[in-house]
């Protein structure tokens, strides 16, 4: 299968197109937004440049699932999802912060952590901790959402005093985001994982607040397997991880951290393949289910025909 980087299409009743880090979505009538999930792939907000075939299938089936079993919780965008690689909803307005909620000592917080950082985003840390520690309490570490260039860390205080987010709409984001969170780690422990960290993206419609993009894929989130998490821990030895931070950690060993100056690595197919098959273990594992790839030789025109036989059913 081709691996798709990029599409090119003219909906009926296409208003705009608008071309993401990894999606491309048009929108239709001023109403609605399809949403494709190209295979491109990126790692410190730089799009590499080999898209890895099946990722967008991959994450775009998860955040389906996801978003079907949390809208008990919270409202979301999805309409309806009329191809393995796209999701059709109603159009948002987003609010320009992104809800990153943590349940370990890992990661982006782990790196702050380990720098001699102890307070991220406003909230303030105890000492003692190491590398994927479950923390005393799940926190909620925000991001400004950048249109280009990096994501930055961003305190409640610094969101409400620039009325980035109001008081009232914030407090109902942190509510949403923890329950999110505890839904999310309740499933993935039925799937012996742990959620240690994720990201959740809200917008709205009139007053209503909706979740939207992507929930618990492992693009925007970290799984840890939880059998064997303890004696890990007790040993100090790495945790074993379902999420993205082995492209990320491929590319820190290879000197490119989306610097200015830094050069990415080059994607052979070997590093290609093997980040396909990661994702589709990711899949597997998460949800429970055999993936089954869809090889259609002509994807796009697969997702054109798919798209259109939607809209036209509006």
């Amino acid at each position: 299968m081709t691996a798709i980087k990029g599409t090119n299409f003219s909906f009926p009743k296409q208003t705009s197109f608008y071309k993401g880090k990894v999606r491309d979505v048009y929108t239709i009538d001023n109403q609605y937004m399809v949403m494709v999930v190209t295979d491109r792939i990126s790692a410190f907000d730089v799009v590499l440049p080999e898209a890895i075939p099946f990722k967008g299938q991959v994450l775009n089936q998860i955040a389906s699932k996801f978003l079907n079993a949390t809208k008990d919780i919270v409202p979301n965008w999805v309409i309806s999802v009329p191809d393995e690689m796209v999701t059709v909803g109603r159009i948002c307005e987003p609010f320009k912060v992104e809800m990153v909620v943590r349940g370990y000592m890992a990661g982006h917080l782990w790196r702050e952590y380990s720098a001699g950082r102890r307070t991220v985003c406003g909230v303030t840390l105890p000492e003692g901790l190491n590398e994927n520690d479950k923390l005393p309490n799940p926190i909620i570490t925000p991001t400004t959402k950048a249109a280009v260039g990096h994501d930055e860390d961003i305190s409640r205080e610094d969101i409400l005093a620039k009325g980035i987010v109001s008081l009232a709409d914030y407090t109902l984001l942190e509510k949403y985001t923890y329950a999110l969170y505890e839904r999310g780690t309740q499933m993935a422990a039925e799937r012996g994982l742990i959620l240690a960290d994720t990201k959740y993206e809200f917008g709205k419609v009139g007053d209503e607040v909706y979740l939207i993009d992507e929930i618990h894929t492992p693009d925007s989130s970290r799984y840890f397997y939880m059998d064997g998490y303890a004696e890990r821990q007790e040993k100090k030895e790495p945790q074993k991880q379902l999420s993205k931070e082995f492209v990320r950690k491929w590319l820190i060993e290879n000197n490119f951290q989306g610097k200015d100056g830094q050069v990415i690595p080059e994607m052979t197919a070997e590093i290609v393949n093997s980040i396909s098959e990661r994702y589709i273990e990711l899949y597997e594992q998460i949800i429970g289910e055999k993936f089954v790839k869809n090889e259609q030789a002509d994807v796009n025109a697969r997702i054109e025909k798919n798209v259109i036989a939607f809209l036209n059913s509006l």
